[in-house]
């Protein structure tokens, strides 16, 4: 009824403002985890003033190197917004996947230099003061991470943005780092001066296997994979549109957070160039509809084969190899 009352459209302007919607979205969700990991290390960094804790002091460094992952994505969404050229003719979606590469090498620095102050610990231990505030902040960073990573998960699950999941997946493992402050002050408390070093090492061990799991979701993205379900149905929708014989190729690709589909399908060979555009429109119209985040489809029109007609033999040539 909806339609019938206000009609939609897919033209280029609504594109744009759907586009432009969901990398707003994605900002407002890098400056609102900012704001919460930048007061989650501020109150980290009194206790520490206060205690004089080296792992509260790492951790704490770790909060403010997390919060301020936010900046390339954030260049990135701002690079998303502008419209395609005839240079970068499918626009600048991609500039999310290579913020992607740069948090995935952040969450490996940060494996690096929690194993690196765990191993110091062991062989360096360290007396900690004010042991009620160190565990007390522990669990402010484990809180702080953990709101930030669901957001950032939420939304960048929501808008298609596996560099924003990315960024979340860092924000829990840094919630698991803060709680090795917990468990360590803990320890130290009960007279178990490696219980620290030895919860750090655990808890490096769980970051590397989080950035092998956020490495292995960009690559996906860079090398243009797609969830094989979407191409499943890309080819349900259009073989129940009217008019189609059959379906060809079908690709799908992301964009940053957009979903572009490359279709061809086979028509009456006895149908007016009219008709068959007609049939195509149709059936990139229902693909919008089926596919979330589909923003673009371009659907070609082949005669479907009768008698044996090969209608791209004069390609074959060039697409050996």
């Amino acid at each position: 009824m909806s339609h019938l009352v206000a009609p939609h459209s897919h033209d280029s302007r609504d594109k744009i403002d759907s586009v432009m919607e969901t990398s707003r979205e994605g900002m407002r969700a890098l400056w609102i985890s900012l704001a919460v990991l930048g007061a989650t290390a501020a109150g980290q960094a009194v206790v520490f003033l206060w205690s004089n804790s080296v792992a509260l002091l790492g951790d704490t460094l770790h909060n403010v190197a997390d919060a301020l992952t936010a900046v390339p994505l954030w260049i990135a969404f701002l690079l998303g917004r502008r419209a395609a050229t005839r240079r970068y003719t499918y626009g600048y979606g991609r500039a999310e996947d290579i913020a992607g590469i740069a948090i995935v090498v952040v969450i490996a620095l940060s494996a690096v230099f929690a194993g690196y102050e765990a191993v110091h610990r062991l062989l360096h231990p360290a007396r900690v003061a004010h042991l009620p505030a160190v565990a007390l902040a522990g669990l402010l960073g484990f809180l702080g991470n953990e709101i930030v990573a669901r957001y950032r998960i939420v939304v960048g699950r929501r808008i298609g943005s596996a560099a924003l999941v990315a960024d979340g997946l860092h924000a829990r493992t840094d919630g698991f780092t803060s709680l090795a402050v917990l468990l360590g002050a803990g320890g130290v408390a009960l007279g178990w001066r490696w219980a620290d070093p030895v919860v750090g090492l655990a808890i490096t061990v769980a970051i590397l296997y989080v950035a092998r799991d956020a490495a292995r979701e960009v690559y996906r993205r860079l090398m243009d994979a797609v969830d094989p379900a979407l191409v499943d149905a890309v080819e349900r929708t259009l073989r129940e549109t009217g008019g189609v014989r059959e379906v060809g190729a079908v690709r799908l690709r992301w964009i940053g957070h957009r979903l572009r589909a490359e279709c061809e399908i086979m028509v009456d060979p006895r149908l007016s160039v009219v008709d068959a555009h007609g049939i195509t429109v149709d059936a990139e119209h229902r693909l919008m509809h089926a596919v979330p985040r589909l923003t673009s489809a371009l659907v070609h029109a082949d005669p479907y084969p009768a008698g044996g007609v090969d209608h791209h033999a004069d390609l074959d040539h060039h697409q050996t190899g």
